[in-house]
């Protein structure tokens, strides 16, 4: 039987581009194998979303062609640079851009002229890869937000909601295979059904979605500040089976930075956002991502924003430091940051996040959490509760116990210790 392999870089939505593919592959007769040395082919899905990235998936391409095997390249660098890739790397058997993706498998038959030319990329043939109990779900494509700083729009195109219907079936699908865990994705999911004829939006997604009794938790990922609604907060506070977890990436606390990034809201709106989820779900777990170095930016823009974090409190926070992308209007701004000043601004940012995270993890210790097995390590299960999602981003919840524990249990954990980032307990029977 031929054999393919796969190398996915880049975000969650990328994986489950992946997993799509695979699940093309499969339905095509190839074995799924995680040993390159193995595979007859060798599919490496890109991201070119910043320069590091771009460079990590040049690298991989490279590291792939050593195995003389057939390479196939795709994703998000194929997508924004084809010709200059067909230019520079003729090796590659196969380059097929997201805008190629319907017609996927006539791209590749040119490499395995057996491939059935009339199988496309089906959201109901996907092979999961995130275990048997945990799924992403894709509802989505694209973003309209047009931040001045970034690519996406550029790549992926306007914002695209998918069909109720379709994602409530895939969701089913999911659920009968015996899915407990699914997490929501978009680059804006806050923004779903404002394309759609037919009147609806994320709350009405996560009502429609919340029928099916066999997901336990229920996770939103990716939010725009001004697009979450009272209705969404209220909905995540009174389902229990929302998990209380919002992913909200602010880029920057400071207004006239905001203002320049093409980010909708000041520091204040952003300031009542946050009081308003913790005064309704003091539960809720907050996190954020931060990008300093954006052209403009000060000293005492990152000590504001430093400030800023330490008032709010957000219990994960990810910071990146600008990069210059081609085709973006900041590309051209002025008062562009040296490097070695953003990674110097990125370090203090996250020291500074390193006390708040520990602070905010201490007040979790007596605390009894529900959640799912995800693994081991060493000694220790893993957990992941309302604390943490599902993108290895977060901190870990490691937990001790006497009984043997299988993948997809779900458990009860108390607290007992924590530490930066992480957290220990032990079950309760």
């Amino acid at each position: 039987m031929k054999k393919v392999g796969i190398v996915s870089l880049g975000c969650q939505k990328n994986l489950v581009d992946s997993e799509n593919i695979l699940g093309l592959f499969d339905r095509n007769g190839y074995e799924i194998t995680s040993d390159p040395k193995e595979a007859d082919v060798i599919v490496i899905n890109t991201c070119g979303f910043i320069e590091s990235a771009k460079k990590e998936s040049i690298e991989n391409i490279l590291e792939m062609l050593n195995y003389n095997k057939k390479i196939v390249v795709t994703g998000c660098l194929v997508q924004r640079y084809l010709t200059e890739l067909k230019k520079e790397i003729p090796e590659v058997d196969a380059f097929i851009p997201i805008r190629e993706y319907e017609h996927f498998n006539k791209h590749f038959a040119v490499i395995d002229p057996s491939v059935d030319t009339s199988i496309g990329l089906d959201d109901e043939y996907r092979i999961i890869s995130t275990g048997p109990f945990s799924a992403f779900l894709k509802i989505g494509e694209g973003c309209d937000n047009c931040c001045t700083y970034c690519a996406i729009p550029l790549i992926r195109g306007h914002f695209v909601s998918r069909n109720l219907k379709a994602i409530i079936k895939e969701a089913k699908d999911l659920a009968s295979n015996g899915i407990k865990e699914i997490t929501i994705l978009e680059q804006d999911t806050t923004k779903y059904g404002i394309d759609l004829k037919e009147k609806t939006d994320i709350v009405d997604l996560l009502k429609q979605l919340l029928k099916i009794k066999e997901f336990d938790y229920i996770r939103l990922l990716y939010l725009y500040p001004d697009e979450i609604s009272d209705e969404l907060i209220d909905l995540i506070s009174k389902e229990k089976r929302l998990t209380p977890y919002f992913d909200i990436p602010i880029q920057h606390s400071e207004t006239h930075i905001l203002k320049d990034m093409n980010r909708r809201g000041d520091k204040e709106f952003l300031r009542n956002l946050f009081t308003k989820i913790r005064n309704k779900i003091p539960n809720a777990i907050l996190r954020t991502t931060i990008m300093v170095g954006f052209p403009g930016e000060t000293m005492e823009d990152v000590n504001n924003l430093i400030e800023f974090m330490k008032e709010i409190k957000f219990d994960h926070l990810g910071a990146f430091t600008y990069s210059q992308e081609e085709g973006t209007k900041a590309f051209d701004l002025p008062n562009q940051v040296e490097e070695c000043e953003k990674n110097k601004r990125r370090d203090l940012v996250m020291k500074a996040q390193q006390k708040i995270s520990y602070s905010q993890n201490k007040l979790h210790v007596g605390e009894v959490m529900e959640g799912l097995v995800i693994g081991k390590e060493h000694d220790n299960y893993l957990l992941r509760s309302y604390f943490n999602a599902p993108d290895d981003i977060d901190g870990k919840i490691f937990v001790r116990s006497n009984k043997i524990l299988n993948l997809g249990d779900k458990i009860r954990v108390k607290i007992t210790d924590v530490f930066v980032y992480d957290l220990m307990g032990e079950i309760v029977e």
